[in-house]
């Protein structure tokens, strides 16, 4: 892939990924479809997924994004059902499909067909978990998928390393896979438990947003190549220094916050667009490379190991959640209120995505003198997988979500919440105001002293507003209406400054400094609003 079919593919996808935001289709699955259509239009080059690539310079920025944006406390409280999908149910899953595969294909050894199920045992880190707070899950469903993204990778890459010395005769046993697999994960986490608080020293000592934001830039990449630099799971090491740096974010500076937030939505906004757009452009490369099998019967194969997969999450997803109720008083009194409806959708949720297609890629032709047995079938089934998972569940997930009708949020409870910490917040800030105040030498005069208390009840009573009744004529809350008339000012005020520019009454240094201020105050009354 050179430089302009780079640019094309991210120019077209995140165009794609734009447009999907007007339509009721989600993204991914936008994406995945266009990829499709894309892959046999005259003129469009072939565009190979590199595991190489996809696996260390694509999958950490994407964990890391999701770690940190990660609850690290709803993590911990729901570690039970997080690990029993995570790690239980990927070799539950690797074992299951390969069997199948086993017993379904012709010809295909049992260690190949464990590699097909490695491959695609995990279900994909984005999609998932974009459409469940798109549609406003419970918390705890969306804590759950969310926790298994970030896990199941490092599972299922273990799983495949296993499977794949096994299957080109490197000789590997039960117990020295189990060996790896511990190695993997101890290490993993070992890796990230090393590397989270120098990092987070790092980035509190830090005095420059820029300096700052360039270290959180790396860390995804740093995490990763010194996890698998001494064989250990890079995904877990990404995973574990995220959750830490996301639970100590607030200790960082606002500067910072600001500009990294922003920084890693444009990052994430990139590498999935563009990722779900190269699934879809793997079609030609794939079935090009079936080689003996004929595409009826490739189809044939695909069908049974789509819907094995399909069933294999729901075999493992009800006895997991309501077994351990059944077995333990203590499990049923801190999950209260737990149905079937839960079960339902996080079994239908388990879509396959890129890093399943990463890791079939990465399969070697021959390792060795060895080999590797039907590995463009392999790679045929889990592209089909893949594709089928993304665009049968992910299109029949929202509509199955309303049709079972979960409890929604209850959005007044949370206004409710965030009124009251903030008025216990404000309570706190109003006490230390009058202590520094007392302080001659924080003497202010009367005015700004005045300004100081007036935005502390401003934020005091915005959220209470939002609980209020609305005008009549708008439909605003005052709250609403006090953001709108702020921008409407602030844009008078912009203006202003332009036109100083132009008329040389003021240089371009100074409109920057001033339109800098205008844009914080405007920036956290549009967060304030689309919170």
């Amino acid at each position: 892939m050179d430089a302009l079919q780079l640019v094309a593919l991210v120019a077209a996808s995140t165009t794609v990924a734009g447009l999907a935001r007007r339509t009721p289709v989600p993204a991914p699955l936008l994406l995945v479809a266009v990829g499709l259509a894309a892959a046999y239009v005259p003129g469009v080059p072939d565009y190979t997924l590199d595991p190489h690539i996809v696996l260390p310079l694509i999958l950490p920025p994407l964990l890391y994004t999701a770690a940190v944006e990660s609850s690290y406390l709803d993590l911990r409280a729901n570690i039970r059902p997080v690990a029993l999908l995570s790690v239980g149910y990927v070799l539950f899953a690797t074992v299951a499909v390969g069997w199948l595969a086993y017993v379904l294909v012709p010809e295909l050894p049992l260690t190949a067909a464990l590699v097909l199920g490695a491959v695609i045992a995990p279900p994909d880190a984005v999609a998932a978990t974009a459409i469940a707070r798109r549609l406003g899950l419970p918390n705890r469903i969306t804590t759950i998928l969310q926790g298994e993204s970030l896990v199941n990778d490092a599972t299922a890459i273990t799983a495949y390393k296993v499977a794949l010395a096994a299957a080109v005769g490197e000789g590997i046993s039960w117990a020295g896979g189990l060996e790896e697999f511990a190695l993997a994960a101890v290490g993993g986490v070992g890796v990230g438990l090393l590397l989270m608080v120098p990092i987070h020293w790092l980035r509190t000592h830090l005095r420059e947003a820029l300096l700052q934001n360039t270290l959180s830039l790396l860390i995804p990449f740093v995490a990763y190549a010194a996890a698998e630099e001494v064989g250990a799971s890079g995904v877990l090491a990404v995973v574990v220094v995220g959750l830490f740096l996301g639970h100590k974010n607030w200790q960082v500076d606002f500067a910072t916050r600001l500009q990294e937030e922003a920084v890693w939505r444009m990052v994430a906004f990139v590498l999935e667009s563009a990722v779900f757009a190269l699934i879809g452009l793997q079609l030609p490369f794939v079935v090009r490379g079936l080689g003996p099998y004929g595409i009826g019967e490739a189809a044939w194969y695909a069908a049974g190991v789509f819907v094995f997969v399909v069933v294999v999450r729901f075999v493992w997803v009800f006895p997991a959640t309501f077994l351990p109720r059944a077995l333990s008083a203590r499990v049923r009194r801190r999950e209260q209120g737990v149905d079937w409806r839960g079960p339902v959708i996080v079994g239908w949720a388990g879509m396959r995505g890129v890093v399943s297609l990463a890791i079939a890629f990465s399969i070697p032709v021959v390792s060795g003198d060895v080999e590797f047995p039907s590995r463009n079938l392999v790679l045929f089934l889990t592209f089909t997988t893949v594709i089928g998972t993304l665009v049968v569940q992910g299109l029949t997930l929202p509509p199955l979500i309303r049709a079972l009708k979960l409890p929604a949020r209850d959005r007044v409870q949370e206004t409710l919440a965030e009124a009251q910490a903030q008025s216990e917040a404000s309570r706190a800030a109003e006490a230390r105001l009058d202590a520094l105040l007392a302080d001659e030498r924080n003497a202010l005069p009367g005015p700004l002293a005045d300004r100081l208390r007036t935005v502390m009840e401003r934020r005091r009573n915005a959220v209470w507003e939002r609980l209020g009744t609305v005008n009549e004529v708008t439909g605003e809350t005052a709250d609403d209406t006090y953001r709108r008339l702020a921008r409407e000012m602030i844009a008078a005020e912009r203006a202003v400054f332009v036109e100083l520019r132009d008329a040389r009454r003021i240089d371009d240094e100074m409109m920057r400094t001033l339109l800098r201020r205008l844009d914080l105050e405007e920036a956290a009354a549009y967060r304030e609003e689309n919170d």
